[in-house]
């Protein structure tokens, strides 16, 4: 007759005996002791806490009041957060609540081998609401089109400044809806035309900032279709322009 299989203790056994040897060690026994047995448990809390802090602070976040979300993709090596924390500070001086989130870390460049990946942050940031205004360079700005993203400018600025822009040759004619080539020429096929973006070259921003890498390139103002914040992405479009 072969004997029985040994029991395992149970997880209430191996609690008690580990505290029982516990009380036998000193402080740095015991801290000791705990790394090597209860290490992987350690990690898996530690790790726990910081999902859930993180799940929670972007929840908190999201329910903050937010007057404008800016996304800034600019092929090039300057600095333009100066420029940004300026029209922040005046846009703000009128006392409307609401924090203007101004995100310049946003890459998008079709020669990048991720660039599949910065196609999706900028859709999930469009269809979560998380985007008002885009100044891009000619790779954002194609995808953009392509998503049928940008809201028209005759539909959403107001005269005045449609009329100044149009003057001065600022509004970019385009075809959107159009699906982006991975080098970001839109092919040949039906779209809704009108005026997309509003050219920013030969503007006091572009003077600053527009030592891009490539050769003839513009930076463009675009105005997210599903924008809740108009009047602020207005009053962006005039800081933008001004010559």
């Amino acid at each position: 007759m072969s004997p029985g299989k040994p029991k395992h203790p149970s997880l209430r056994q191996e609690l008690c005996r580990d505290l029982r040897t516990l009380k036998t060690l000193d402080g740095k026994q015991k801290l000791i002791f705990l790394w090597d047995y209860y290490r992987w448990r350690i990690l898996a809390c530690i790790c726990t806490a910081i999902a859930a802090f993180t799940f929670i602070s972007i929840l908190w976040e999201g329910q903050k009041p937010c007057r404008l979300r800016i996304c800034v993709a600019l092929d090039t090596e300057e600095d333009c957060s100066p420029w940004f924390s300026s029209f922040t500070e005046k846009l703000q001086s009128d006392g409307k609540p609401g924090s203007v989130d101004v995100n310049l870390d946003q890459p998008f460049d079709y020669d990048s081998p991720y660039y599949q990946v910065h196609e999706m942050e900028v859709m999930a940031a469009i269809s979560s609401g998380r985007m008002d205004a885009v100044v891009c360079g000619e790779d954002l700005y194609r995808y953009l089109l392509a998503l049928n993203a940008c809201c028209p400018l005759d539909q959403c600025l107001p005269e005045d400044l449609l009329e100044t822009l149009s003057s001065s040759g600022k509004l970019k004619t385009d075809t959107a809806g159009l699906p982006a080539k991975q080098n970001g020429s839109p092919s040949v096929q039906e779209g809704s035309s009108g005026y997309y973006a509003v050219d920013l070259s030969g503007t006091r921003f572009f003077e600053l900032y527009g030592k891009t890498s490539r050769e003839d390139e513009s930076f463009y103002g675009v105005i997210i279709s599903n924008t809740e914040h108009l009047e602020d992405c207005q009053a962006l479009f005039r800081a933008l322009t001004e010559s």
